[in-house]
């Protein structure tokens, strides 16, 4: 059995998996961005919870730069404290046992290309929507890392540069699941704006202020979609995160990509865009690929 962790920007989740990848338990609790000691305090009781005798290594799925050699974080993403950490050398201290750590968006692509929608795909790139934007890269069938362990960090893509200030927009904000909810939330007065299922009941029901926000939401990320075309040329594009079962999240984003060609002619590029397969689970299935390819052998594609 493993533990396997994921550190996401609201939530820290936990499972207990096997080999296969099926999740026998399954828990979550608030993430603190407080400071180091309170995003600890959670960590640990979110493991020591889920933790048993029988627990053969923690698999770790987390926000920043992540080397998989050391386990070392860097730019810790939504927890900037977390820079510097070395958090697979913290928990194989605390627990005992082997730990592998890898970035949540390299995890979202492995867990597709392991057993989801990218099963077969040599070239492809998961977008996750989420606090932010994480992405992963696959090349040749295997997750690209680069130089300065930075690739796919969409987040920080710039859109837009003000003139006098030099200050930019980034893709972090504008293609944020979290700022569309809350945004669409605060126009219908719902009390807790973080409420996705209430800001996607509007969407669905055809609301004209959620949808205006949900079409500038979906329109950011299909931009960006064909100029990663062009970079990287990829078969297919997976859109991951809690809001990818929604069915209306990848086909409005898919016809943002038909409006913008038809507003650009120029554009040569179509883009193939798919639902990832685990949603909002995503991270967990490719922490665990991540940390059986790491310490057990499991062979990539």
């Amino acid at each position: 059995m493993y533990l396997v962790v994921d550190i996401g920007g609201t939530l820290v989740k936990t499972a207990l998996m096997d080999r296969g990848g099926k999740i026998k338990k399954k828990d979550s609790r608030p993430a603190s961005r407080e400071n180091i000691e309170a995003f600890d305090k959670i960590l640990f009781a979110s493991i020591d919870d889920m933790y048993s005798e029988d627990v053969r290594g923690i698999a770790v799925s987390t926000p920043g730069a992540v080397d998989t050699d050391t386990g070392v974080i860097y730019n810790g993403g939504s927890f900037p404290f977390q820079h510097g950490v070395n958090m697979k050398a913290k928990l194989e201290e605390r627990y005992g046992v082997t730990v592998a750590v890898e970035n949540d968006g390299r995890c979202a692509a492995l867990a597709e290309l392991w057993l989801g929608s990218l099963k077969d795909k040599r070239d492809a790139i998961v977008l996750v929507l989420g606090s932010g934007v994480g992405g992963g890269i696959l090349m040749d069938g295997k997750v690209h890392h680069g130089r300065n362990l930075l690739a796919g960090e969409l987040s920080y893509v710039m859109e837009a540069v003000d003139e006098e200030s030099k200050k930019a927009t980034f893709f972090g904000g504008t293609g944020s699941a979290v700022n569309m909810i809350k945004r669409i939330n605060k126009e219908k007065e719902v009390a807790d704006v973080t409420d996705g299922k209430k800001a996607f009941e509007f969407i669905n029901a055809g609301d004209a202020d959620s949808n205006r926000i949900f079409d500038e939401f979906c329109r950011s990320i299909a931009v960006q979609i064909l100029n990663l075309q062009y970079i990287f040329d990829p078969e297919v594009f997976a859109i991951g995160g809690g809001i990818s079962a929604q069915p209306i999240v990848t086909e409005r984003i898919q016809q943002s990509v038909k409006e913008l060609k038809q507003a650009n002619p120029f554009h040569v590029a179509d883009p193939t865009i798919v639902s990832c397969h685990y949603q909002s689970d995503a991270n967990l299935y490719g922490a665990l690929y991540h940390y059986l390819t790491e310490h057990e052998r499991i062979g990539r594609n």
